[in-house]
């Protein structure tokens, strides 16, 4: 079997993969699924269109955006304003939560108030929840941050970086809290979006349809690369050539591929169940896009609306359910969680019992939310300034092992490009 060579050996077809190939010219691009597309492919079974988990499109930039507006027919792109509840005790309230205090019942209110304006804050905070207690005090933190975010993350919050989530935090202060219960203006960076009537993987058919299909591949994973002779060997025995190895892979399933063993083990992040489901007729929830359930109760921490940014007749919704990264999510584990989901959805008003589930499909995000920590992010960063030396570079959300959107990992696949054209490639996304 020939030995292919190429300038940029791509290893991952998601996003970041594509939108590297995108902007380069010798290249070879390898993806172990039979389509591209990575977390961002979409489903359909019969008259339902989901993805594989909810993405949608919030662009910063005039050159992405376009990208995919120009691209797509105007009649099937969708421009929505977000709405979004946290079912909290029976009651919907506006997200938020901390900005929203004033929409609950008055004791708690006076609570979460009191609370936001006795808490003690610091120069320096040792974690996220440190930081969510110095920010917001007991009462916001204990009846919905942290228990939101610990079924989110699936881990104790205090092991966590206080900047775990980056800009995608909604913070703040006293003065914008008080304010908005009077103008109810929740401003954050994903206030509105837009969203293609195929789904979200009609967007990667837009960053794949240029390039070179001799030089993608598809059914075909990288399983051992030789950083020192700079040659992969793939799941087909074929051997690449390369001279920049580009990574978009999760870093926990690539750092073993090159001998980081001890990095990789150290590594920490959570698993997500997804089920998207669709049902015979549209829920009481007709507005809503999506829904945080903190409630511990409830096995799902979110659900969305499908059919109500779509417009369609019939419910159709996508659930997450968090997992610690070593818990097992099997078929029986799945039935389990099928059925409980089924019933908290009924608990909670979604669902009723003349409600049928028409078709499903569940998906296991691993990794799906990466776990930044102050111990792992300097070992991550010295490795990415090791790895460039040898010119690897690791890209995107699970390859750069941080919180970022869609638009990022494209942002950061052309800058890195262009670095590498220009002999400045950079040492991290």
């Amino acid at each position: 079997m020939s030995c292919l060579k190429a300038e940029h050996l791509i290893i991952g077809g998601g996003i970041s993969g594509l939108a590297f190939a995108r902007y380069s010219d010798d290249f070879q691009l390898f993806e172990k699924e039979d389509e591209l597309g990575g977390y961002c492919r979409t489903i359909r079974k019969g008259p339902f269109i989901w993805d594989y988990a909810g993405h949608f499109f919030h662009f910063k930039t005039e050159e992405f955006k376009r990208l995919f507006v120009d691209e797509v027919p105007k009649d099937d792109i969708i421009y929505r304003d977000k709405c979004t509840k946290i079912l909290y005790k029976g009651a919907k309230i506006d997200y938020p939560f901390q900005t929203n205090i004033h929409q609950l019942p008055k004791d708690e209110f006076i609570d979460c108030l009191y609370d936001l304006f006795t808490k003690t804050e610091k120069e320096s905070y040792d974690s996220f929840l440190d930081m969510l207690y110095g920010k917001f005090g007991k009462s916001i933190v204990e009846k919905f941050l942290k228990p939101y975010n610990e079924k989110l993350y699936a881990t104790d919050l205090s092991t966590l970086d206080v900047d775990a989530m980056g800009r995608f935090f909604p913070y703040a202060d006293k003065e914008a809290i008080i304010r908005n219960m009077k103008e109810s203006k929740n401003s954050s960076y994903n206030n509105s979006f837009l969203y293609p009537k195929a789904g979200a993987g009609s967007f990667i058919d837009i960053l794949s349809a240029e390039l070179d299909k001799n030089r993608v591949h598809t059914g075909e994973s990288v399983v051992s690369i030789d950083c020192k002779n700079r040659l992969a060997v793939t799941s087909k025995g074929r051997e690449i050539e390369y001279r920049h190895l580009i990574n978009t892979i999760p870093l926990n399933v690539f750092l073993p591929m090159i001998g980081e063993n001890s990095l990789c083990e150290k590594l920490s992040y959570n698993k997500v169940l997804v089920f998207n489901l669709g049902f015979s007729k549209k829920s009481s929830f007709t507005d809503e896009h999506w829904l945080y359930i903190p409630d511990k109760a409830c096995n799902f921490y979110r659900a969305g609306f499908y059919d109500n940014i779509l417009g369609q007749d019939k419910l159709s919704m996508y659930i997450e359910i968090g997992y610690g990264k070593n818990d097992v999510i099997d078929d029986k584990e799945t039935e389990k969680q099928l059925a409980l989901t089924l019933d908290n959805l009924k608990k909670l008003g979604i669902i009723d019992g003349n409600n049928r589930l028409e078709a499903y499909a569940s998906i296991v995000m691993d990794p799906a939310y990466v776990h930044i920590t102050k111990d792992t992010d300097a070992l991550i960063k010295a490795f990415f300034a090791r790895a460039a030396e040898e010119e690897i570079y690791s890209i995107g959300r699970y390859g750069a092992w941080t919180y970022c959107s869609m638009e990022d990992c494209m942002i950061a696949a052309k800058k890195l490009a262009e670095a590498i054209k220009t002999g400045a490639a950079m040492i991290k996304s």
